[in-house]
């Protein structure tokens, strides 16, 4: 998460960053602190004061005070929280995506409120993407497939993309951390391709820790994502199956599928997943008898298309025949989808989960009826 306040002051001062909460004071621009939230983009000082200036005068600037900091007359802090939203409009019978849409074609909400849409852009945003591979025994018999079209699909992405490598079972491992160099990556999915494992396939910890990977990209301003590469067939995350078959965790915390849902929200990460099945995949599902059940009750092992509709993601399924044109077009796919931007028009505490819902516009769903959005569902402040 990216956040705290932007202090500035002018010529001859300092600059720092600072953990106050947001204040509001009467007249006197001397500094202005900036209060960069949760899914934010700095802007300069500047830029700043100019749209100050713009807005309204000083006297008319009004707002709440924290209690617990003594009051400077002096001091301005600005909330200019910009949360970023990407969203992908698909038609639900052909399965194509729709990019020709404008700013006033989409509607974005917060808490059932709708929210003034302040920056709109396509094919703009870098990429930062985890490659997140499953080591477990029912992948392994398409893991060389899947991994040939990784290989295959890397020329879709532009000089500037970061690419970062991970297998997983029980735990995750980093092979790769985040680069733009094409022959680290090479290097690591061939190695990834040649690795088994025989623990259980914990998914919600390989999401937890690839959007936590994810936070420590290179880029802060890129667009995130996990391109998982699966057969969406979890292990019940147990304390049973955690002692018996995830030796790797050393006895360390498994973090629950709750858990992984608000670590996507906290990062702003999109999870696309290609799924490929093996026979020991379908052999594996045909098994669900009742202690399954109960178990996936119990103990929410996590699944793809969860994980997908929550962050706004997809689901492509495919055989190996379709497999390297599949993921070819789902970097593409990701690369066009639409950046939203607003500034939130009511305050909220910190750590709130605000509700997000991105729509489109009554006259886009009256001409194009098989339109749907797919947006996260949320973000914490």
């Amino acid at each position: 998460m990216r956040s705290g306040f932007l202090s500035f002051r002018p010529q001859g001062t300092t600059t720092q960053w600072s953990a106050t909460s947001r204040i509001w004071t009467q007249p006197s621009i001397r500094h202005i602190l900036v209060y960069l939230g949760t899914s934010m983009r700095a802007l300069t000082a500047s830029s700043i004061l100019g749209l100050l200036l713009l807005a309204a005068p000083a006297s008319h600037l009004s707002g709440y005070q924290d209690a617990g900091h003594a009051q400077d007359p002096g001091v301005y802090r600005v909330n200019v929280r910009l949360v970023l939203v990407d969203a992908q409009v698909v038609n639900k019978k052909t399965h194509q995506v729709v990019s020709s849409l404008q700013r006033d074609d989409l509607r974005i909400y917060e808490d059932g409120v709708r929210q003034q849409i302040s920056s709109f852009s396509q094919d703009e945003l870098p990429l930062s993407v985890v490659l997140l591979f499953d080591l477990t025994d029912s992948v392994r018999p398409v893991l060389k497939p899947l991994a040939a079209s990784a290989l295959a699909a890397l020329q879709h992405f532009k000089p500037q993309d970061e690419v970062a490598v991970m297998v997983y079972a029980a735990s995750t491992r980093v092979i790769q951390d985040f680069t733009t160099d094409r022959s680290l990556t090479a290097a690591a999915i061939d190695k990834a391709s040649r690795m088994e494992s025989g623990e259980a396939a914990f998914f919600n910890e390989a999401i937890y820790q690839a959007s936590g990977q994810l936070s420590h990209g290179t880029n802060p301003n890129s667009r995130r994502v996990i391109i998982w590469l699966t057969d969406d067939v979890p292990n019940i995350p147990s304390e049973e199956v955690k002692d018996r078959y995830g030796r790797s965790l050393r006895g360390g915390v498994l973090h629950t599928e709750k858990e992984a849902l608000k670590e996507l929200f906290r990062t702003g990460v999109v999870v696309c997943t290609l799924l490929m099945r093996s026979e020991i995949s379908d052999q594996e599902d045909s098994l669900r008898d009742s202690s399954k059940i109960i178990g996936r009750m119990l103990y929410p092992p996590g699944e793809v298309y969860k994980y997908a509709q929550a962050s706004g993601g997809e689901v492509v399924e495919s055989n190996s025949r379709k497999l390297p044109a599949k993921l070819a077009q789902l970097i593409d796919d990701i690369r066009t989808r639409y950046s939203l931007g607003y500034h939130p028009s009511m305050a909220k505490p910190k750590g709130k989960f605000c509700a997000i819902k991105v729509d489109l516009a009554a006259e886009v769903k009256k001409a194009q009826k098989d339109l749907v959005v797919q947006a996260k569902q949320g973000y914490y402040r």
